[in-house]
């Protein structure tokens, strides 16, 4: 079976999609039969195990971004933090912060990542979801529980919620887009987001 010949074009396109090098970038290609989904899946899986890497640096710089809604209604300010006050004024992660911004203004999220929620509220929530399933086997009752733990976390917690712009695509895998790319260490440390009319709790 011959090897499908890899153009400069698709190349150069995938590369400006992912910011990934003309090597890695051919490579993928290749492999995937010069299909650009599945070469910009292959990228973003090499990226995200690269990003994995970074996890752990120091974030002591960033930005607090922020995001007032149409109308004076709603208003968010968020903490995004990296390692260098060099890419914190780059414009890949000015765009980053502000569209964390705009999307905990649209999704609501009530905290950043799961380890936040308070034991007491994760015990509530068990305890109703095994009300729920009380007439279930005992022996697949705990797994829907954690099923149904799973859903609350990608509902209330930032880094497990879907983009509002790109539901395929986590707040997390995001960041970690966004990691690869600027080379860094990228962490959301907190956020506010105020509606007018609602009492925070």
């Amino acid at each position: 079976m011959a090897t499908m010949a890899i153009t400069a074009d698709q190349v150069k396109k995938l590369r400006d999609a992912t910011g990934a090098g003309m090597m890695e970038c051919k490579g993928a290609l290749t492999e995937a039969s010069g299909d650009m989904d599945a070469a910009l899946t292959l990228l973003r899986k090499r990226g995200l195990a690269t990003a994995a890497k970074k996890a752990g640096r120091a974030t002591s710089e960033g930005l607090i971004g922020h995001y007032i809604h149409t109308g004076g209604k709603i208003g968010v300010l968020v903490e995004v933090n990296c390692e260098s006050d060099f890419v914190a004024r780059t414009d890949k992660f000015q765009e980053l912060t502000k569209e964390i911004a705009m999307h905990i203004a649209a999704a609501s999220p009530a905290y950043v990542r799961r380890e936040e929620v308070p034991p007491a509220i994760v015990e509530r929530e068990k305890e109703i979801y095994r009300e729920q399933v009380k007439d279930k086997p005992a022996q697949v009752v705990d797994k829907i529980v954690d099923g149904k733990l799973n859903s609350f976390y990608q509902q209330f917690c930032l880094m497990e919620q879907a983009s509002v712009r790109d539901p395929n695509v986590t707040i997390a895998q995001m960041v970690q887009d966004a990691i690869r790319i600027l080379g860094e260490n990228i962490t959301i440390s907190r956020f506010v987001r105020m509606k007018v009319g609602e009492q925070n709790a």
